[in-house]
């Protein structure tokens, strides 16, 4: 069966995007299964002095150390953010720090609906889950997402822009640092009620295609995965699809549960008991 461009199979999405590749592919397990590279126009370009200064660096540490100077800089943030202090009640300027931070507390909090929002904005891909599913993109459970998606103490300091520089960075250190010459990674993610997640094909009692939401949290480390459910799904995740990954910063954000962000859709997956 091919189900590369099937948006009924895969969820909601976009006809258009700015990455320049279908949206229903991108959601697809085809493309998990042979990705290609993914860049956002025009944001290298925008950037050329950034990624010559990255090109000096002899190590991932140096190129996260420079990454984060050109964003202090560009975007005015607050250098205190790079620690990312827990419970911390300062009002900083909005930055991709307190996104990713925020994340790591409650994904379905409203630092989650702006990353979730970023990923609709710039690759097509819907969110299909934010504290509860999004049947569709008419009713009160989406307009409760889109609500707390754009709250306006997010967006007064060019976020999107910030996550697309992360994005683009986190590719160039994949490549040149992290992973290089790999196309994927086995991560793992616990869950317990499998349905919740959209089952699409269920090929065996232990091997299904499930819908994931837009973006998503894996762990690199099985045994921090067994904590967070009853059951455990294993996917090889395509890099191209990483935004995220513990050591990109030099910074603690998300290396407790050794945690990546990954843009999300239809994976094939392996679901064990625990």
């Amino acid at each position: 069966m091919d189900d590369t461009f099937s948006p009924s199979r895969h969820g909601l999405g976009h006809s258009t995007n700015l990455v320049g590749r279908p949206s229903a592919w991108m959601a697809s397990p085809g493309f998990n299964d042979a990705p290609v590279a993914l860049h956002i126009w025009g944001v290298r370009e925008m950037n050329p002095a950034l990624f010559t200064m990255l090109d000096q660096a002899e190590t991932l540490a140096e190129a996260g150390e420079a990454f984060l100077a050109y964003t202090v800089a560009m975007f005015g943030i607050d250098p205190e953010q790079r620690d990312a202090a827990p419970g911390s009640r300062k009002r900083f300027r909005s930055s991709f720090l307190r996104l990713i931070q925020g994340w790591g507390f409650d994904s379905n909090g409203p630092e989650g609906a702006v990353l979730k929002g970023w990923v609709e904005s710039r690759f097509g891909i819907l969110p299909s889950f934010h504290k509860e599913i999004i049947p569709d993109t008419q009713g009160p459970v989406w307009q409760a997402y889109v609500a707390e998606r754009m709250q306006s103490r997010f967006h007064d300091n060019a976020i999107l822009v910030q996550l697309d520089l992360l994005f683009e960075f986190c590719q160039w250190a994949v490549a040149r640092f992290a992973y290089p010459g790999q196309s994927h990674l086995t991560l793992y993610r616990g869950i317990n009620a499998v349905d919740r997640h959209g089952i699409l094909e269920q090929q065996s009692r232990r091997a299904a295609v499930i819908r994931l939401n837009n973006l998503v949290s894996f762990s690199s480390d099985r045994e921090v995965a067994d904590c967070f459910g009853d059951r455990i799904i294993t996917t090889r995740v395509p890099l191209a699809k990483v935004l995220f990954f513990p050591g990109l910063l030099p910074s603690p954000l998300l290396r407790g549960e050794r945690e990546f962000l990954v843009l999300g859709g239809a994976f094939r997956v392996s679901i064990e008991d625990i």
